[in-house]
């Protein structure tokens, strides 16, 4: 495989590369490969993988008895009505 030496690098563009490689737990080195691949065009596009953390402060909140509270409402929507399809 072919080295490259990329130089000029500022500082701000080090840093945000390494917290985007940290984030996504890959080294730099694969991070600006697969970068590199994505934008001239040879990199395998992921379809509906897109992670989403905007409602992670809301995760594992209810505590048991609302669960089950929850629970129940559900199982009840679930229950078939004979009248309505007898």
């Amino acid at each position: 495989m072919k080295a490259i030496t990329i130089r000029g690098i500022d500082p701000e563009m080090a840093e945000k590369l390494k917290r985007i490689a940290s984030s996504q737990k890959k080294s730099m080195n694969q991070l600006i490969l697969d970068i590199l691949r994505q934008s001239i065009g040879i990199g395998k596009e992921k379809r509906y993988t897109k992670v989403y953390d905007d409602l992670d402060e809301l995760f594992g909140q209810w505590s048991d008895s609302e669960f089950e509270q929850i629970q129940k409402s559900i199982e009840a929507q679930r229950e078939i009505d004979p009248e309505l399809w007898g």
